[in-house]
């Protein structure tokens, strides 16, 4: 990491986050809820025009419909017939076999959201239009310093050509795969790499014919994956880079994967390159600078796993910065960052590699069958569940273990290996239960920016609140006490980010049961 020297900064933030997409984007919006300073740098003069990521889980949509944005990014998306994936010989034939998006294509009983297929263009002026005028475009970090309480990067502004310093408490480089921030710490990564060069070429073409009656978020075939981008219209073809790329002819190499009796000629608009990566970093902080999304993990895309990981990152990181900012955290908080999330980015790596080798598999087995010269079947038998790549566990039951999470000597549950299934507890360190508490009030909508304490009997623990700490106190119907574990007098204490950080079965041993947990969870002791 280069050194700047000492200059007086240009300006100051809380938070510099370096990168402008999904994960930067929402770090943003999350941060601006808390009432933190903090300014988002982008190199590109623009959101990408490309579809890239095409599928919000329903644990990202959660955590939208917290920050108020899940109405407008569902307004923008496919309706859930969408959440299906369909296997052809050419997009012409019917179905060899089809799978549907556990928790898009319907609703899970799980959660009170749904997730969506829409491209991560569409995805991302939705967050841009919620977060302010706290991004510059075509602006580049080219170098970080560490100081004593802070951090000096120094920006170039490629409008302009100006540099300028800024004087960050913390920065959150959510800066993808090729992360800049990154390489200038030598943080190390661990996992296959790049695995395959692919290419997106983005298209317009009438393909109703084939699809209208039967739709999915993305058509594999023999010759490439079709995806849809926009309800509207405008297409997708991803297929592996051709050796000569540089010379292709685009539109003859769509047509000829549609295949001759489609007589299609497309109209080619975009063109973009990219590597399959996947890796997980080998920190995720160094000192006052974290990672997040793709600079800390990169996976395959098959099951739409790498970018919701990203937004669950800052989720889990966002509300301990505010903490650390605001003074009713200690420094040591952020060590948790790491604790949590990278044993998670572990999970997900093995996760995708394993969705892309069920993929494959797919295709090898209906390739066999055509090659065996006897009559085709009409059927392929998916090697895995109706629940989409077995991933629902790993989407809903993602849990933490660290000095953030008071546990309570009970046994959770045992977990899936292959996170296939969500089995929902009120164990600390999981994901806290939805479930109605009024007709349209989620336990999760009542989460917010504050420890949320649900009890069946709010007035004794009124009466340990502090206002050291922001906490709200909700009261839990008695008809979900039972699954949590809880007695007339119990709670549960719930973190920002919607993990269950303890719980009470009892009546708290002393009036200052509560003030310890959260001195504890916190890593400090505010003034009271």
């Amino acid at each position: 990491m280069a050194v700047l020297g000492m200059h007086e900064a240009d300006a100051e933030v809380d938070v510099l986050i370096v990168g402008g997409g999904p994960v930067g984007l929402t770090a943003l919006a999350l941060l601006e809820r808390w009432g933190v300073r903090a300014l988002l740098v982008e190199k590109h003069r623009e959101l990408s025009p490309f579809p890239r990521s095409r599928l919000v889980n329903v644990r990202s949509m959660e955590i939208f419909r917290q920050l108020g944005l899940a109405a407008g990014i569902t307004a923008g998306a496919f309706p859930p017939e969408y959440g299906r994936i369909r296997f052809r010989d050419t997009l012409y034939d019917g179905d060899f076999a089809t799978a549907g998006m556990v928790g898009v294509n319907a609703p899970v009983p799980a959660s009170p959201a749904i997730g969506v297929v829409t491209s991560q263009d569409r995805l991302e002026p939705a967050l841009l239009a919620a977060v302010g005028t706290r991004v510059r475009f075509g602006v580049e970090l080219l170098e970080l310093a560490e100081e004593a309480g802070g951090v000096m990067a120094l920006l170039a502004d490629h409008r302009s050509g100006e540099e300028t310093r800024v004087r960050a408490r913390y920065v959150l480089a959510a800066d993808g795969a090729n992360s800049t921030v990154r390489q200038r710490l030598r943080i190390g990564t661990t996992g296959p790499g790049a695995m395959a060069d692919f290419t997106t070429v983005v298209f317009d073409a009438d393909l109703n014919r084939w699809c209208a009656d039967q739709p999915a978020g993305v058509y594999f075939t023999a010759h490439g994956s079709f995806l849809p981008i926009y309800p509207e219209g405008g297409w997708a073809w991803l297929a592996p880079t051709p050796e000569d790329a540089a010379h292709a002819d685009w539109a003859d190499l769509v047509s000829s994967a549609l295949g001759p009796s489609a007589d299609v000629q497309p109209e080619v608009l975009r063109v973009q390159h990219w590597v399959v990566n996947a890796f997980v970093a080998e920190r995720f902080r160094h000192g006052r600078i974290l990672l997040a999304g793709d600079a800390a993990h990169t996976v395959p895309g098959a099951g739409g796993l790498g970018m919701n990981t990203g937004i669950a990152d800052v989720h889990n990181l966002c509300w301990k910065l505010a903490g650390v900012l605001h003074g009713w955290a200690g420094p040591s908080l952020l060590e948790t960052y790491e604790t949590e999330r990278q044993p998670v980015a572990h999970q997900v790596l093995r996760q995708a590699v394993a969705n892309s080798q069920l993929m494959r598999q797919v295709q090898s087995r209906r390739r066999e069958q055509l090659q065996a010269g006897e009559a085709v079947p009409t059927q392929v038998e998916l090697p895995w569940s109706d629940r989409y790549f077995a991933q629902l566990g790993l989407v809903l039951g993602v849990t933490y273990h660290s000095d953030a999470v008071l546990t309570d000597g009970s046994t959770p549950p045992e977990p899936s290996d292959t996170g296939t299934d969500y089995v929902p507890t009120a164990e600390p360190g999981h994901r806290m239960q939805h479930l109605w508490l009024t007709k349209d009030r989620s336990t999760l909508d009542a989460l917010g920016e504050w420890f949320t304490l649900l009890t069946p009997d709010p007035t004794h623990w009124e009466q340990q609140a502090t206002a050291s700490w922001p906490l709200h106190i909700e009261t839990l119907p008695d008809e979900h006490t039972d699954f949590h574990g809880l007695r007339p007098h119990g709670a549960l204490l719930v973190r920002p980010d919607g993990h269950i950080a303890a719980r009470w079965s009892e009546r708290p041993p002393s009036d200052s049961t509560l003030h310890r947990a959260l001195t504890a969870i916190t890593g400090s002791t505010p003034p009271s």
